[in-house]
């Protein structure tokens, strides 16, 4: 596992409609001090109420959502870009793949948890809480920090809509899939989910079909939607592969945040 992968920060659940407010603030040209100062007063009474601890829930949780679309890692940040030029063009109602996009990209934990429940879903049809949390304590070792977390993430997905409640206490199912249909959204999306990998490459295939997607689906598309951004070359192998990586320049971006973090 990679130090970028090891690292699991996502430390408290974000509510969809905070990532909404936040990335709202950020596209009427607040700055991330402003946003920041938003965020505590609109927060206030929802988040450590009665408290203005300086590490506490409410804190954490702005710590979050501003590094998800504010303050994003120097790797991310041409994704951000291109991310808010997508958010302009849809719905409120369909923000959902670029929020799942850039929460990957900013925290690839959230992959991880979202990759474990996925496939449980193919597996089985549902996934627990106590599976999802084992399973990914194997890949990130038994510390109670790791099942926390896994915990605030499953909380999240559950507040975004894509998982359902089940009978079965603290098991849940997969709500149905969000359909989309426009080629740059989901090169976007598949793009993202490259970045939140333990890789710097990866089969085509693989990467539509990553079971981190789980709450979407899409008509069968070709690799060549990837060439889209300009950072993202295609090798292809023989007709059924084709390798997608990071062209030479973002290769080398990714390589020197490595370097930066290991210092």
């Amino acid at each position: 596992m990679s130090d970028r992968q090891s690292l699991v920060g996502y430390n408290r659940t974000v509510k969809l409609r905070w990532l909404d407010e936040t990335v709202d603030l950020f596209l009427a040209g607040q700055t991330e001090a402003e946003i920041r100062q938003i965020l505590r007063e609109r927060l206030r009474d929802q988040l450590s109420v009665g408290q203005n601890p300086e590490r506490g829930s409410r804190e954490k949780t702005i710590t979050i959502l501003l590094r998800t679309w504010v303050k994003v890692p120097a790797r991310v940040r041409a994704l951000r870009d291109d991310g808010l030029g997508l958010l302009q063009r849809v719905r409120r109602s369909e923000r959902l793949p670029l929020h799942w996009g850039m929460t990957m990209a900013a925290y690839p934990f959230w992959r991880v948890v979202a990759d474990v429940t996925g496939r449980l879903f193919r597996l089985q049809g549902t996934a627990s809480a106590s599976q999802v949390q084992r399973r990914v304590k194997e890949l990130f070792g038994e510390r109670e920090a790791v099942a926390r977390s896994a915990r605030y993430v499953l909380r999240a997905f559950a507040d975004w809509g894509v998982v359902l409640d089940t009978e079965s206490k603290g098991t849940y199912r997969p709500a149905p899939a969000t359909r989309i249909d426009d080629p740059s959204l989901i090169g976007w999306l598949l793009e993202a989910t490259l970045l939140a990998s333990d890789s710097d490459s990866t089969d085509f295939r693989t990467l539509a079909g990553s079971p981190a997607l789980f709450p979407f689906q899409w008509a069968p598309a070709s690799a060549g939607i990837l060439t889209r951004s300009g950072r993202l070359d295609i090798v292809h192998h023989d007709i059924e592969h084709d390798l997608v990586l990071p062209r030479r320049a973002s290769r080398q971006e990714i390589k020197q945040e490595h370097l930066v973090r290991r210092r």
